[in-house]
This record gives structure tokens, sequence and C-alpha cells, in this order.
């Protein structure tokens, strides 16, 4: 409803609220470099506040597209996420096929969320209808006060205590357990636990701990490696293990990239896979499907992921604070048992 009680608010009602003239509304709803940032964040943020359509004052999309979506990704020790992280372009893309369904565009942003400010800065530099943050890292606290703003945006990650706002992630801690607890019936005793200190990757670790503890097995710290979420990683900390003596006879490792990366430190140190070591990946890439030996891994359904996460964005009268993703454990060479 617009300001003045009609059905529609205006360029004219825009003027008023921000105190200036219509065609500097009208500048700054299309970008225009003569308007000043701050003008533009305080114009943009009152035509969402009051539903002005976007789109009607941004130039034809060659597409018609009905919204737009912007993605940012997490930053990682100390640096973006590299776009060609193999499981964050699966979800991509899922989010872009569940964008499409939508008739909505959606873009990458070249803001990688490192603090408050660049969160803020996400929510509050473009046109889009929201923002989806592919990734907690330490951010956590720093979500909680976004939530607390009228910035319309979902985060894929885990849910954690105090959480009060909306994300979507896989139940990590049943995954976890189902991973260890396949390990386990396969006879697997001393199982190697790789993983980062990331919110995700602790609750896997968590359901791998539950494992052990149901099936009477104490934890042994030796059997724990920090590794990031990526291949030549989890590869060096495996690589390491095995130069050091430690005795293990099953991986779980907290994604298929640590996974893949520990079957080939096995394989360079001539361990077999399954046979001597069996192997339990996370993600269910299709790398996991090509691999040699295939690998087993929990799978996490991103196109259920992309859907959520883009209904969030453009019905979040409908969204709930927790969406969560069921897992399913897809037994494949590494561990077929």
């Amino acid at each position: 409803m617009g300001i003045a009680g009609s059905s529609k608010t205006t360029l004219e009602d825009l003027a008023k609220l921000a105190g200036v003239s219509v065609s500097t509304v009208s500048r700054a709803l299309n970008d225009q470099p003569l308007i000043s940032a701050r003008t533009k964040q305080r114009i943009w943020a009152l035509a969402r506040d009051h539903d002005y359509p976007f789109r009607a004052s941004m130039p034809s999309s060659p597409i018609g597209a009905e919204g737009a979506i912007a993605i940012v990704t997490p930053y990682t020790r100390g640096r973006p996420l590299p776009l060609s992280h193999p499981f964050f372009l699966e979800l991509l893309a899922s989010i872009g096929e569940a964008a499409r369904a939508r008739d909505c565009d959606f873009t990458v942003s070249h803001i990688a969320a490192a603090s408050y400010e660049d969160l803020i800065r996400s929510t509050t530099t473009s046109r889009a209808s929201g923002v989806i943050f592919l990734g907690q890292a330490a951010l956590h606290e720093e979500f909680n006060r976004l939530a607390d703003t009228s910035a319309r945006f979902v985060v894929w990650g885990a849910h954690l205590p105090g959480q009060r706002y909306r994300s979507v992630g896989s139940d990590n801690v049943l995954g976890g357990r189902r991973a260890t607890q396949h390990l386990l019936r396969s006879g697997r005793r001393r199982i190697l636990f790789l993983g980062g200190n990331d919110p995700e990757a602790l609750q896997r670790r968590r359901g791998h701990l539950d494992a052990l503890a149901d099936a009477g097995l104490m934890a042994d710290p030796n059997l724990t490696a920090q590794v990031e979420f990526e291949l030549e990683s989890a590869e060096a900390a495996t690589a390491y293990a095995l130069e050091q003596k430690v005795a293990f006879d099953g991986i779980f490792a907290a994604s298929d990239l640590m996974a893949l990366g520990a079957m080939r430190a096995l394989r360079r140190a001539e361990r077999s896979v399954p046979g001597e070591v069996a192997v339990v990946g996370y993600d269910d890439m299709l790398l996991a499907r090509l691999s040699t030996p295939t690998l087993t891994t929990v799978r996490q359904d991103t196109f259920e992921a992309g859907r959520l996460l883009v209904s969030s964005i453009l019905d979040p009268g409908r969204a709930s604070g927790r969406g969560v993703l069921p897992t399913e454990l897809i037994v494949r060479e590494s561990c077929g048992c």
C-alpha cells in the first residue's frame, strides 16, 4: 500500500519519504553514478520497505525476470571461497534452477563477507529482492545482528544455538552419525575424522563421536585431523597421519573433497580402498560418482536446498527460521559393505 493510502507506492511517495526530488529517486533506483552510495542505500531501503516495484524503474531485462537475488560467498582462510569450488558450483546450479522456475534473476556478488560491515554492504547496496549467503564461516553473531535489521536474507549453513536468522542446511549431526555407523558396521574400529572448525564440520564430528559412543568406543585424539574444505588439505593431513604411523582402518571426511584428497594420499602410500582403509565422505557431489573407487557418502539434497533458499527470499512470510534437509547414506565402492 502507498504511503497516502493508495494501492501502489509511487516515485513521488519515495521522494517525500527520502526528502529528495523525484529525479534523485529515479537516478538512485537506476544506480546512476551521480547519486552517492549512502543516498542510494537509503532510497533502496525505503523502496523495499514500501513494496515499490523496483523492476518498473530498472532497464528492461532481456528475459523479463520478475525479481532478483544476490548470492554472497563466504570468506575462508583469509580469502574468498573460490567460485570453482565443486560443491558450491552444484549448489549455485540448484539455486539457479530454482530461480529460473520462479522467473527470477540471480547474480553472484563481488563481495565476500568477512565482517558485519560486509553483511550490511551486501544487503543494502543492491536492488535485489534479497541475499543468499553461502556459508556462515565465523559470522553467526553478525548474522544475528543482521536479523534485527530490515534486511531480507537467508544463510546456507548449520542451525546453531540462539540463532535468530533463517538458515537452510542438512541435519549434520545425523549425517555424521550415519557415516560412522556405516564404517562401524563394516568392521572398522579406528576411524580417522577429517574436518575443520566451521559449524557444519563440527556438527558432523559430533555425530561421528555419538556413533563411537553408541558402539562403546573411546574417541582417540590422534584420530582427528584439522582439515579445510579442500582436497589438498585433506591429502596432506592423511599423508601426515600415515607418516606418523597412526593406525586407522577407516576415514570419515566432512566433505567429499576431503574424502577424495584422503583417497589420493592412500593411493600414493599404496594403501588399498576399501581393503585396508574404508572411506566415507559427505555431500554426494558429482565427483563422488566419478572417482575410482566411487565414493560412499552422505547425500545433501542440493536441489531441494536451492528451492528452499530461493523461496526464503521470494516468500519470506511462509519461511520458518530453520530449513533442515534430510540426509541419506549413499553406499558405493569406497565402503560398500
